[in-house]
C-alpha cells in the first residue's frame, strides 16, 4: 500500500483546460504524510505510548491537510468533467479514491493502537 501520496502522478501527462496553472501546482502539494509506526503495547513502555499516540495525531492532521487539499483541486476538477473534459472527470474519480483511501487508511491506524492500547494495558496491569 502506498504510504505516501500526492496528486502528480494523478495529473502526470494530463492536461486540463480549464484548470489554472496555480490549481495544478497545489495540487503537486497534496500529500499524504507516512504511516506512524505503532507501539508494540505488549512490550512498549508508557513513554513509548505517548510518543506513539503523538505521532499518530500529527498523522492525523496531516491526513485531514491531505484530504482538504484535494477537496479543493477536486472542485475544479469537477467543474472541468462537468463541462466535458473525459481527463478531469477520471482524474476525479481517481482523486476521490484517493481521498477515500485516506479515511481507511486513518480508521485502521486507529483501530491498530487502540489494540496496542489495550495489550499494554493488559501488561501493565499495576
Amino acid at each position: 500500500m502506498q504510504r505516501k501520496r500526492t496528486l502528480r502522478a494523478i495529473l502526470a501527462g494530463a492536461m486540463l483546460p480549464t484548470m489554472t496553472l496555480s490549481t495544478l501546482v497545489f495540487a503537486d502539494d497534496c500529500s499524504l504524510p507516512e504511516l506512524p509506526a505503532i507501539p508494540d503495547g505488549k512490550s512498549a513502555t508508557y513513554d513509548e505510548m505517548i510518543a506513539g499516540q503523538q505521532a499518530i495525531k500529527q498523522f492525523q492532521a496531516g491526513a485531514e491537510a491531505f484530504r482538504s487539499c484535494l477537496d479543493d483541486v477536486m472542485k475544479d476538477m469537477k467543474i472541468a468533467a462537468e463541462e466535458g473534459d473525459e481527463d478531469a472527470a477520471s482524474l476525479f474519480a481517481s482523486a476521490n479514491d484517493r481521498y477515500n483511501a485516506s479515511v481507511t487508511s486513518e480508521e485502521a491506524l486507529a483501530e491498530e493502537f487502540n489494540a496496542s492500547i489495550k495489550a499494554y494495558k493488559a501488561a501493565n496491569t499495576n
